[in-house]
């Protein structure tokens, strides 16, 4: 069941959210990292962040909510003191990068490349405020997102996927300006914008008001919003958002995913990945399904 992004191979299809397995060693005395197809790190910056106040994380009926601010040890210490850990793994391993301006991401990567890593590529979070443009998200605009791309594109040869969120007019508009931009892969969907209020205090339940949602909650938002991606742009995508079973993962797929991220329920369950693995597995076979690439995209609409 391997799956190739670029020329790289993964043993799986399945990989880890970014944030939701730390930097990687916050879960080995509990689970074995090297289970999944690749591990996607936390964000990491190139100064250091100490987050949002909390409360920072809420749960919601099916899902959570969250405003952690990017919270890391900035990239210095991460590759003093993370690098030589992943390093170690047997697993892919690809590092979330985020930043506030485009010459924080540049910097931030130039380090990254230096560092004598084995990491295989970068996830690119563009869900964040470009504080040089007045605040705006980098990946609301197409010209925004197709420079920082370009960009960091002409600073690595590893593999470059660029991380779509759905608080976007068309997101299928964005897509294609990372692809311009010479991203290999885009995964989708970041967190959706949401709200919780403590009906007792009448405060909301995050410091920062509003936060991400992420969860189960979101699946047909995420699902609707890679298919609309597929449709649009010639490179493989990484579909994300409240994938719980293997009925989840097949539907990702079925709608043009060829990799998926495994994010908030892994707090509930740390051993869903491997679990999720076995049933692949499981269903492949009793499918008759040789690869996964003979279901990615393979929907099939209704007739009138």
């Amino acid at each position: 069941m391997h799956v190739k992004l670029k020329d790289i191979e993964f043993s799986s299809p399945l990989l880890t959210a970014s944030g939701t397995y730390g930097y990687g060693h916050e879960v080995q005395d509990m689970v074995d990292v090297n289970q999944w197809g690749g591990i996607i790190t936390k964000s990491v910056t190139r100064h250091p962040r100490e987050g949002n106040s909390p409360p920072r994380i809420a749960e919601t009926s099916s899902g959570m909510l969250n405003s952690i601010g990017l919270a890391n040890l900035g990239v210095e210490k991460y590759c003093e003191e993370i690098i030589p850990f992943l390093n170690e793994l047997q697993t892919k391993v690809i590092i979330n990068i985020a930043g506030t301006a485009l010459k924080d991401y540049l910097e931030t990567l130039d380090m990254l490349e230096s560092a004598k890593g084995k990491h295989v590529g970068y996830e690119i979070n563009i869900s964040c405020p470009n504080v040089k443009e007045g605040g705006m998200e980098f990946g609301v605009n197409c010209d925004m997102t197709e420079q920082l791309t370009s960009e960091l594109r002409k600073r690595t040869n590893k593999l470059l996927i660029m991380k779509l969120g759905p608080n976007v007019t068309r997101i299928e508009d964005i897509a294609m300006a990372a692809e311009s931009g010479g991203a290999d892969a885009l995964s989708a969907i970041n967190t959706v914008v949401g709200m919780g209020i403590n009906i007792k205090s009448r405060k909301p339940k995050l410091f920062t008001n509003y936060g991400g949602l992420s969860g189960p909650a979101i699946k047909p938002i995420a699902i609707a919003n890679v298919h609309k991606v597929y449709k649009a742009v010639n490179i493989p995508i990484i579909g994300i958002g409240g994938i719980a079973n293997v009925e989840d993962v097949i539907e990702f797929m079925l709608a043009g995913a060829t990799m998926v991220q495994i994010g908030t329920m892994n707090y509930q369950n740390p051993n869903l990945g491997s679990e999720i693995k076995k049933d692949l597995l499981e269903f492949f076979n009793e499918n008759g399904i040789k690869d996964a690439i003979n279901i990615i995209g393979k929907v099939e609409y209704h007739s009138n």
